[in-house]
């Protein structure tokens, strides 16, 4: 990180466009946050909706099963259809003193979105999950959701809670996926595929933020 940050500075004071250009041609413009590499037994808690339980496929397709595949790890699904993020917010402590996680993955927020509720409500139920999660030593990352629309595109408070929380996040994953019918099972979950897809970029970006 070091290196790249001298070297962008050097190319900056040289030449402005140059940097740009590298900048835009890396994908390193905004940086992950970090987290703790996760050991061989670590538990990793995946906590949401219908979008965290799998709607539109069977138990065995959805993201967290596919997770827990591709890394070998224990991956709970606690994810409850229909819940909306205030519900989420007073189920989550139970289930983090329950199972004692070393990670949240956190996917909430879209039936606030579908229902129309206040995006700013939303938006601090999901930061003070993520205080939940850091009081305890328990990492996190954010899932955005997109708007449903004809090209979805993510609500921008995840962009903000992820920025003011200092947690990673999958920003335009689930917006990917529900723009191709091939993808996805209605308008707002993906199918085997999608699910797939999306677990696909958790694992990138765990990757990336040095816990795999």
């Amino acid at each position: 990180m070091i290196g790249f940050t001298r070297l962008t500075k050097t190319l900056s004071a040289a030449t402005p466009g140059i940097c740009l250009l590298f900048l835009l041609l890396t994908g390193c413009s905004e940086s992950t946050p970090g987290l703790q590499k996760l050991g061989s037994d670590a538990v990793i808690l995946a906590f949401g909706d219908s979008l965290t339980h799998g709607t539109g496929t069977e138990e065995q397709y959805s993201y967290p099963a596919r997770l827990a595949e591709q890394t070998g790890l224990t991956v709970i699904n606690a994810g409850v259809p229909g819940e909306l993020s205030a519900a989420g917010r007073d189920r989550l402590p139970g289930l983090l003193e329950r199972h004692r996680p070393d990670l949240l993955i956190l996917c909430h927020g879209g039936n606030d979105i579908l229902r129309q509720r206040d995006p700013e409500a939303a938006a601090d139920n999901l930061r003070a999950m993520i205080a939940m999660a850091h009081e305890r030593g328990i990492e996190v990352l954010l899932i955005a959701v997109p708007k449903p629309a004809l090209l979805p595109r993510t609500a921008a408070f995840y962009a903000d809670v992820a920025s003011s929380t200092g947690v990673p996040l999958v920003r335009d994953a689930l917006a990917d996926i529900l723009s191709r019918s091939s993808l996805k099972a209605d308008a707002v979950h993906p199918n085997r595929d999608g699910y797939a897809r999306l677990s696909d970029a958790i694992t990138d970006k765990l990757q990336q933020a040095g816990a795999l």
